[in-house]
């Protein structure tokens, strides 16, 4: 579904992405992780068009969007969500949800002094879909309460329910455990997986907790210093000699030589 074919991300002389290349397969969740300045967020920013590339493809079912504007990704259906959540904090869970589908009637002035009765209708069917997305998510009991009061993991349900309110295709996912408790932890692993299984969403997730990686992901890629090093199973990805020396910055056969020397 997507490809990235030679990625570079310059910020001057530092290249926080350098020759990354990867596909993401539809239907799966793959899960991106790497040691800190890896380079995974600059790859989700470039990716979904909040950043522009300094070279390099990046193609969604065949199609160049290499540079597009993050509402144009939009529409076609690839969606991101953030490691800080960006909730409207002053309007309810249930508003939050419903201002996300665009072009709705209400937002062109005509329509508000004479097509009240469309505005209406859709604001319904709006409030409807968005009871639906909570209750799918668990957290209808928390629809009239403003998004502001949320804690961290709740947020994250949030952004995730963004997702469902449009016909979202591929959705990556930056961090989506920072700050969750784990049994908020689960109940987002367990939307995912739902509507992974359920409504065929792809997903790519950033995400530190090999656990969560581990329950959830597969494939898994690892990148360090901007480039792609690994991709396979979890367990592969954490036998192999070349992640854990990014992780660690030794392998293990330079750690048993040093150890037989002792």
């Amino acid at each position: 579904m997507i490809k990235v074919e030679n990625l570079h991300k310059h910020f001057g002389g530092f290249h926080a992405v350098d020759g990354a290349s990867l596909g993401i397969r539809p239907g799966s969740i793959t899960g991106l992780i790497g040691p800190n300045g890896a380079g995974k967020t600059t790859l989700f920013n470039v990716i979904a068009g909040v950043l522009s590339p300094t070279s390099g493809r990046v193609t969604m079912d065949g199609e160049d969007i290499t540079g597009l504007p993050p509402h144009v990704l939009f529409h076609k259906g690839l969606l991101r969500t953030f490691q800080i959540a960006h909730e409207f904090h002053s309007m309810t869970v249930r508003e939050n949800l419903m201002m996300v589908p665009g072009g709705q009637s209400g937002e062109a002035l005509w329509n508000t002094w004479f097509r009240r009765g469309r505005i209406a209708a859709e604001e319904h069917a709006l409030r409807e879909k968005a009871d639906e997305v909570l209750a799918f998510l668990t957290i209808d009991h928390l629809a009239d309460e403003r998004a502001g009061n949320l804690s961290g993991g709740q947020k994250k349900l949030l952004e995730l329910g963004r997702t469902m309110m449009v016909e979202a295709k591929v959705v990556f996912l930056d961090e989506v455990g920072a700050g969750v408790n784990r049994t908020l932890l689960n109940t987002i692993a367990d939307a995912i997986e739902r509507l992974n299984a359920e409504r065929g969403y792809t997903f790519v997730v950033i995400e530190h907790d090999m656990d969560f990686i581990g329950r959830i992901c597969e494939p898994v890629i690892c990148m360090a210093e901007g480039k792609v090093l690994a991709e396979g199973t979890l367990d592969e990805i954490k036998a192999d000699e070349r992640v854990i020396e990014a992780y660690l910055g030794t392998g293990l056969k330079n750690k048993a030589a040093a150890g037989a020397q002792a």
